[in-house]
This record gives structure tokens, sequence and C-alpha cells, in this order.
């Protein structure tokens, strides 16, 4: 489904967009859940802080790659042709059928319990049982898992952080790069500031996803220090946003805004900002997908879909609300999440210990 939403650009129709983004939307949650899930069964929990932090660097480097292509080839063009545009999706469609034949090389990981004659039929047994079930009969059950867990009080709480997560993805991945092209007093360089925006997110991705995977097994202190960061250096830039950015820029037509913000308007700044809000989402992600999987490390499907379920719908929202709101609003509402998800997380974090000491709510489902 992948393949078929990029293949689309090569020659895109209004039909068949809509059609791909719809089927794109099914298989993002589809992937999404069966790579947490595939996280955590690959990981214990002396590993799953690194392994999250390197599914995380490597996930964002097509941020640095990807933008950096487009800033050098398309530098100084005021007008993308169709051969740059299918040089790019064709390029892209290639990559992704490439990832998807690595995707079948991925190896279930052995059992760490060397079993017995006796024991080692009676799995077979079971394994034969099981798969003989109904496929529905699974879905309908994982569902019910799905529905129970998220009433629970650390999925909650969870839901929280992971609502925050959602609300500041579409504002670096959307909102924030219609900023900057749309501020007039930034010249003629205004629309390549974009894509310099994408590396400099890409940047910070990369290196708090590469940071915190080679760190968490030397880190004493837990999750909550980096989330800690990740809320710091996410307030420090939108602070930095709101002087920088005139506050109609989100909502400002194809001819850009003439207003002024706070202070000057700074290219150098805007790219800062750029960089700390790859930061700060790098820590807020490679430690949700790294809690998630220490607390839901039996089942941990219905945990992950749950993340993106509540992801998702907190992007779409946020999407909706910023063809409407000035900025400083959206760096508001970003603000009260951010400081209620960031509490909520430690307070997860801070009974992640008593969880698994007494089986976790989630396993008497």
């Amino acid at each position: 489904m992948w393949r078929m939403y990029i293949a689309v650009f090569i020659q895109p129709f209004p039909w068949s967009f809509y059609t791909a983004s719809v089927f794109i939307g099914i298989a993002a949650a589809v992937l999404w859940t069966a790579q947490g899930n595939c996280l955590t069964i690959n990981s214990d929990e002396h590993t799953i802080g690194r392994n999250s932090g390197i599914f995380w660097a490597l996930l964002q480097s097509s941020l640095f790659f990807g933008n950096l292509y487009i800033y050098f080839a398309w530098q100084g063009k005021t007008h993308i042709s169709e051969s740059d545009r299918r040089t790019v999706f064709i390029a892209l469609t290639v990559i992704s059928l490439v990832g998807t034949v690595l995707f079948f090389l991925i190896r279930q990981p052995e059992s760490e319990n060397v079993l017995g004659e006796d024991e080692s039929s009676e799995e077979q047994d079971l394994e034969v049982n099981e798969s003989a079930q109904n496929t529905m009969a699974k879905a309908v059950d994982a569902f019910r898992k799905s529905l129970k867990l998220c009433v629970t009080r650390e999925m909650l709480l969870l839901s929280i952080t992971t609502a925050y997560t959602g609300l500041e993805l579409t504002f670096f991945s959307g909102v924030y790069g219609t900023c900057i092209g749309a501020v007039n007093k930034f010249g003629t360089e205004e629309k390549s500031l974009i894509g310099l925006s994408g590396i400099f997110i890409g940047i910070g991705e990369i290196l708090g996803g590469s940071l915190f995977g080679l760190l968490s097994k030397n880190n004493r202190f837990g999750r909550n220090p980096v989330v800690l960061l990740g809320i710091l250096v996410h307030f420090i830039a939108f602070y930095l946003i709101f002087l920088n950015m005139p506050g109609d820029a989100p909502i400002a037509p194809v001819e850009g805004t003439d207003s002024t913000a706070y202070i000057r308007s700074s290219k150098e700044v805007a790219m800062f900002c750029s960089f700390l809000l790859g930061l700060g989402d790098s820590c807020f992600n490679t430690q949700l997908l790294s809690i998630l999987g220490f607390l839901y490390s039996e089942d941990s499907a219905p945990a992950f879909a749950i993340f993106k379920f509540v992801q998702s719908i907190c992007a779409a929202v946020a999407f909706f609300y910023s063809n409407y709101l000035l900025l400083h609003w959206q760096l508001l509402v970003m603000v009260i999440f951010g400081f209620f998800g960031t509490i909520s997380f430690f307070s997860v974090e801070w009974d992640a210990a008593a969880i698994v000491a007494r089986g976790s709510d989630y396993r008497s489902i």
C-alpha cells in the first residue's frame, strides 16, 4: 500500500490520490503495530531502550537524506518540472520495494529456554492447535484486549503523552515548514529553507535516537530524564518560534505574509528551532516505544495499536485546526498537552517497576 501511495505521484489524479490516502492510513496502522511487536519480541527489559533508539535513528534518517537531495537538486528552481517530480517518486517507489523485500529477511527469535522432549512435544501440539484457531476469532480477541487495555490506568496516562506526540508531529512535519515558506522577509530563499528545515529536523531526530540508544544501557535514572530533556527542548523551540515567526504565518495566503514577528525574523533561528523540534520529538518517541515494549512485553500488539491510534487521531485534529488558528494559539495547545503529557509519563515510569513486579494489570486481561 505504501508503494501504491508513492507511485500515485508519478502521474497523479485526484481520484487515485484520495483512494491511495485511505489505503495508506490502513497500511500505516498495520505497519506500526507490526514494527512495535517486532521490536518488543526481539528485545528484553535491558535492550528495549537501546533498540528503540536505534530503530528511531534509522527511521528518521529519511528526513535527512531525502531533504538533502531535494535541497541541492531543486536549489534555485521556482518551478518544479514534471521530470523532476517523476525522478523523485520513481526513486522512492524503488526504495520502498527494496524495503519490502528486506522485511522477509526478519527472523523470528529463538526461545531462550531449552526444553525436554516431553515439553517440546507438548509445545508442538499447542502450536498446532493455535494455528487451527479461527482467524476471525483471533481478531475479535485482539480487539477485545485493546478495548480493555485502553481503559487501564497506565495506558490512559500514556495516551496523554501519545496525544502530545501526535500534535507536535503535525506541527514539525506540516505546519512549521509552511510558516517558514510564508515569511516573505526571508527573501528568495524562503522556499528552499523548507527543505533545509527538514534536514535539521532529521539531524535532531537521528542524533537523539542514536544518543539515547547508546546511553540507555548505562542510564541508571530510567526514562524520565530523557522525556524531561525533550519537553525542555520543545519549550525552548516553541518560545523561539513564537518570537521569530509572524502570528499569521500558518494561515497566510499563497503570496506569503509581510507581518512582523516580535523579533526580526532570522533564518538561523528558524533552522535552530527545526533541530530542537527533531531532537525533542526523538526524546518522546524513543521513550514511549521503550516503555510500551517494557510494560506489555507478553503481548505488545494491542498496546502499539492504541499508541498509533491516539497519535494519528491527534495528528489529524492538529492538521484540521492548523488551517484556522494563529501560530501562538497552536503553540499554546502544544505547551499544555506537553506539560501534562510529561507529568503523566513520569507517573507511569515511577510505577513501572511495581507494575512489572505484580504482573501488570494488562496481563490479567
